[in-house]
């Protein structure tokens, strides 16, 4: 019988390790950056403020582009933000599908 915790650490999906806390990160920008709330972070990263909202609520992942500008943003590194957000996973896996022409493109081309 496995347990809840055998689960999770078992488990590559950022949502269900138990450390991932997108909050945490959130909060550490608004202090860093002397903002007031999340309304106030929404402007400074240039996101709509339900973006902010569902990171928060877990409906939404932090992603790269939104990684990257909160970087640009508060000088932070993207190893010191991702720690913040407690994603710690050392490599990051990319599907094959990824780099796959889309059969369409490689009509074009020939």
């Amino acid at each position: 019988m496995t347990t809840l915790l055998d689960n999770t650490m078992n488990s590559s999906r950022l949502a269900d390790q138990l450390a991932y806390d997108p909050n945490n990160l959130l909060d550490a920008l608004i202090e860093k950056l002397n903002l007031k709330n999340d309304a106030a972070l929404s402007r400074s990263l240039e996101v709509a403020p339900p973006v902010i909202s569902k990171i928060r609520h877990r409906r939404l992942p932090v992603g790269a582009s939104l990684l990257i500008r909160m970087h640009e943003v508060s000088d932070l590194s993207i190893k010191d933000l991702r720690i913040l957000m407690g994603d710690r996973r050392d490599k990051f896996r990319i599907s094959d599908k990824q780099f796959k022409p889309k059969d369409s493109v490689s009509a074009v081309a020939e």
